[in-house]
Order: structure tokens, then sequence, then C-alpha cells
């Protein structure tokens, strides 16, 4: 059940559009990736839960996720309450990752926001042996990942560092068309969101090919991190 990286996110499309490049990236490599989901999104403008539980679907089999979970918590009103923190300990404790993919600290929606508070307590707190959780009646081993890493959505943050996708930049596309729901269709009658609009998925693009290029590569996904980051080869940095 253990996984290397999990990305977790606010609602579901979240790191389909942020960090799905990166997740892909890794699965490539060999290392086992999944997506901890903590709304269902219900209370988006577009789109029904039953409509995105089936595009999340979709777009994991496209990113070869190894699990993907929904949380529950209510979307625009879940809190960073110790009892919300205790069910994303139970998760990280059941998977047991060595990386988290994290919603940003500054961003324009505020469940965004809080998604990022909540995470930073709950990862903390996972490590905590006097904190018990069960899974299924069974008591579970204190755990705390090693790195958390903060991805960027709307706000154009600037990068502390960025991650090379360019082998991976059709399928993190497909893996975002797959919301058909959210994003722009010339045959929706549903109301226009800030995401709805044709040039959406063009600034997804073009942001990932800016970050590319500044790394000397094609395409990219940046990430913003709270720690000092260490290395012991100057080699493994491109």
């Amino acid at each position: 059940m253990k996984l290397d990286i999990l990305a977790i996110s606010a609602h579901p499309d979240d790191i389909e559009l942020s960090c799905s490049g990166t997740l892909i990236a890794h699965e490539a490599m060999g290392y086992k990736t999944g997506i901890l989901d903590l709304t269902e999104g219900e209370m988006s403008t577009r789109g029904t839960t039953e409509i995105r539980q089936k595009e999340s679907a979709e777009a994991s089999k496209i990113m070869g996720l190894y699990m993907r979970e929904n949380l529950g918590l209510p979307d625009a009103k879940f809190d960073v309450s110790f009892e919300n923190q205790l069910r994303v300990i139970k998760v990280l404790r059941k998977f047991r990752p060595e990386i988290i993919l994290a919603n940003a600290f500054y961003d324009r929606h505020p469940d965004h926001v809080r998604a990022a508070k909540l995470i930073e307590e709950s990862v903390f707190k996972s490590g905590l042996i006097k904190i018990e959780t069960k899974d299924s009646k069974v008591s579970q081993s204190p755990w705390r990942p090693k790195r958390v890493y903060n991805y960027i959505q709307s706000v154009s943050l600037e990068p502390d560092f960025i991650c090379d996708i360019s082998a991976h930049m059709e399928q993190k596309m497909a893996a975002i068309r797959v919301f058909k729901s959210q994003f722009f269709d010339p045959n929706s009658n549903e109301p226009d969101t800030y995401i709805s609009n044709a040039e959406f998925l063009t600034l997804i693009e073009a942001r990932s090919r800016e970050w590319g290029h500044r790394v000397g590569v094609s395409f990219g996904e940046g990430f913003v991190n709270r720690q000092l980051l260490g290395v012991n080869n100057l080699f493994n940095l491109i």
C-alpha cells in the first residue's frame, strides 16, 4: 500500500491542472503515485459530483495512478479542525508517502489556501506517536512524509524549482481535458466560469512552456517550498 508521492488537492482537477505532469513523469520512472482529493467539488458552478467522479476516474487512468481517494469534506466549507486533520492523517499513515504535493499557501481560491494549511498540520501531526488513529479497527503507526512541495495554481508565484515534464505534456493535457464539465465546451449551456473560457487551457500550456524554457527544457511545472533544499550531488540538478 506504500506510495512514493501523494498529491493532495482541495478539488478534483486541481492536481491535473497543476502537477499532473510531475506525477506522470515519476510514474514513468517507476515510482508509485496517488491523489487525495479533499472535496468532491460540489460547489462548482458547472457539472455535478457524479460527473466529476467519472472524470476523476478517467483522468486517474490516464495518469497511471496507484490510488485515488476522496475525503468528502464539504466544498467551500471545510476548515482546518483537528477532526479534519485526523481524516488526512489516516490516509497518510495508510499509504506512507515519502513526498507530498499540496495546494499553495497563496492563491485565488480560499479553499486552496485552507487546504495548504490543513495538509501542513496533518503532515506534522501524522508523525506524533501520541496521536492515535485506526484503519479498519487496526491501530496505525505514526508516519511523517519527508517533504511537502506546494504546486502553483491560479496565482503565478515565483517557483523555487521546476520539474521537467517535457515527455509527458500531451498526457497531462489529456488528463485535464477529461474534465469536460469544467473547461471550455462550445456545446455547453452552463454558465461561464473563470476556467471555462476558451483561452484557459492555452494559458496552462503557455505557463508550462515558459517554466520549461527557464530551465532549458520544453515544458515544466513549478513548485514553491517552505524548507531549504539540500543536495549531495550537483549533477542531480539541471
